[in-house]
């Protein structure tokens, strides 16, 4: 559907009321509405600009025994290939239960079909139309809450979810050692690399909401994008709708009881010397409700103006450094730069190579 030039302005007081409501999308949904609102067409460029395919599937990884020195080898051999070739795997037997998982993803559910007026109560209450982060909004609500520096602050947490993210919280931050370890020797460091240049160090958490759509084809949950610091661990409930950008096709990540998405970050394509890849994804609106908890792992407090670059362990003669040095808050600064435009801002901090 195109829009000419004189309907942007229209769009625009369209969008700026939807935010006052307060609301959310859900709110939408609950007036009623049978037709997608015009400010959440997405342009048919973007809706077609790759094809879907089922002939390739998202790699996943058993963490059983990564505690054991053959198969820990056999854990990093796999997670190397998956990082190098997807950006993106499952995890399955990551030592967080399934009924924790379940929980808290209920206790999301439980949170966004509240009344506007209690989830705008605490102020962790947000709606995709506020971050102008792509030019057009995702058909989203979500709930935001941090980790920083290891500490949560529970009594931050709206009462009717704050047990439920409270007990998933602290087996993510755990799962989170375990990673940025096999990572760190997926890269040929030591275990506690990663860990102690201190790039994973604090957790933005996101509990995401995707009211189901009265028109899917035309809308997205969440247009294509990559994230922008080191690495995201997300659950999503048996709808489904994650898709991830392989081989410049659409591939769906599938939903397992109790397994968890790792998506790598643009920060850890900058330091791994682009041997590990960013993934690009999006979500995708159907005519279910959806719920995911999607935790960006990014850096200390105290790191966020420290540069980090391509590691002088990685490079080499053979493999010169691909990338300038960037701190985490100016490259945030430049994903922001981006407003309404999309995409990430990784290719701004590319070397020309001789």
């Amino acid at each position: 559907m195109e829009v000419i030039n004189n309907d942007l302005n229209l769009i625009e007081e369209e969008l700026k009321r939807f935010v006052e409501t307060k609301a959310g999308v859900k709110g939408l949904v609950d007036s009623g509405l049978v037709k997608l609102p015009i400010t959440f067409i997405q342009p048919p460029q973007l809706l077609s600009k790759y094809s879907s395919s089922s002939r390739n599937t998202v790699p996943v990884i058993d963490f059983d025994g990564s505690s054991f020195a053959d198969k820990r080898k056999q854990i990093v051999d796999e997670l190397s290939q998956a990082s190098e070739a997807w950006g993106v795997f499952l995890l399955i037997n990551h030592g967080v239960p399934a009924d924790v998982i379940d929980d808290a993803l209920q206790g999301v559910k439980m949170f966004h079909e509240q009344s506007p007026e209690v989830k705008n109560a605490d102020g962790n209450f947000f709606t995709s139309a506020q971050l102008k982060l792509a030019p057009v909004p995702g058909w989203r609500d979500y709930l935001n809450y941090r980790c920083i520096d290891g500490y949560l602050n529970e009594e931050a947490l709206p009462q009717i979810c704050r047990h439920a993210l409270s007990e998933y919280t602290k087996y993510v931050l755990h799962l989170k050692v375990t990673l940025s370890e096999l990572l760190s020797e997926a890269l040929g460091l030591c275990p506690d690399y990663i860990e102690k240049i201190e790039g994973m160090s604090s957790g933005n958490f996101v509990a995401n909401y995707y009211p189901a759509c009265p028109e899917p084809d035309l809308a997205l949950g969440i247009s294509d994008h990559s994230d922008p610091f080191f690495m995201t661990i997300l659950a999503q409930d048996n709808v489904g709708g994650l898709q991830v950008l392989y081989d410049d096709h659409w591939v769906d990540v599938p939903y397992v009881k109790g397994s968890l998405i790792v998506n790598l970050s643009d920060m850890i394509q900058i330091i791994s010397n682009d041997k590990f890849k960013s993934v690009v994804h999006r979500a995708v609106t159907g005519d279910a409700t959806r719920t995911s908890i999607a935790c960006h792992f990014e850096p200390s407090s105290a790191k966020m103006e420290t540069l980090y670059g391509p590691l002088q362990e990685i490079i080499s003669d053979d493999n010169p450094p691909m990338y300038a040095h960037v701190s985490a808050h100016e490259y945030l600064r430049s994903v922001c730069m981006k407003e309404g435009k999309g995409g990430a801002p990784i290719s701004k901090f590319k070397l020309q190579q001789a």
